[in-house]
């Protein structure tokens, strides 16, 4: 029996980056997934892919940033499968800009994107999880631990997130539905094309990491979301995970 076997996992954000990723990682431990994403083209791709490996998995094109019809992304899933073992919020976008420079628009974004659809998502998922005993993935990141500069909306909502993560694993222990955080630092696209941009900025990052390297998405990455999706996380919840070779420890 495979750690996921026939769990029924939610992922916004799936058609690429670390997302994908972690579908992969997911439906090779025999998880069903449903992966999320406002780009119907590499979601198709995707859902193919998957579907290799998983034949039930899907793809579900929806934008974020449609609020009112959130809800709507659990119960279509709920009606084709009849539950829902797990949901991963990973979908975020966000500009980069000086605390001076940051208008509406950009915190719009990044909240609208990441941390609104993490909170109703997970408020529309909670009557499903209580079912099936489930858990909750959600994604913070190193750029709200440390302050990075720039990084002024997009820091704001993932420490958004990393709150209202522990308030949900202090309100929902009780149901046996555990909510953790994954701090992730990998080889994501987005990564990939920094380091060609910024070749010299990306090795000194890369040798002030421990482990001496960026992770891979779906082997260091996808492999700790199956890990917090699984049984074997069955006691662990509010918790931030740091998958990222050591460079932030906290305390």
């Amino acid at each position: 029996m495979s750690k996921l076997q026939d769990k029924v996992v939610i992922i916004t954000g799936g058609a690429g980056g670390i997302g994908s990723a972690m579908a992969k990682a997911m439906v090779k431990e025999g998880a069903i997934a449903a992966i999320v994403d406002v780009n119907e083209y590499t979601g198709k791709a995707m859902e193919k892919e998957l579907q290799t490996i998983s034949p039930k998995s899907m793809f579900l094109q929806a934008d974020l940033l449609d609020r009112e019809n959130l809800g709507q992304i659990i119960t279509m899933v709920v009606e084709k499968y009849g539950k829902l073992d797990v949901l991963v919020n990973n979908a975020h976008a966000s500009k980069q800009a000086t605390i001076e420079e940051t208008t509406q628009a950009d915190l719009d974004l990044s909240f609208g994107t990441g941390f609104y659809p993490t909170f109703y998502l997970m408020q529309a998922a909670l009557p499903y999880l209580k079912e099936t005993k489930g858990n909750i993935i959600n994604f913070a990141s190193g750029s709200g631990l440390n302050g990075h500069q720039t990084q002024a909306a997009y820091a704001a909502a993932k420490e958004a997130i990393r709150g209202i993560s522990r308030v949900a694993a202090n309100e929902w222990g009780s149901f046996g539905i555990n909510v953790n955080i994954i701090s992730p630092l990998a080889n994501s696209p987005g990564v990939e094309a920094w380091s060609k941009e910024q070749p010299e900025y990306y090795e000194a990052v890369k040798s002030k990491i421990p482990m001496g390297r960026f992770g891979d998405t779906e082997k260091d990455i996808g492999r700790v979301a199956v890990f917090l999706a699984s049984e074997d996380s069955n006691y662990i919840t509010g918790q931030t995970i740091m998958a990222d070779g050591g460079s932030i420890m906290l305390h």
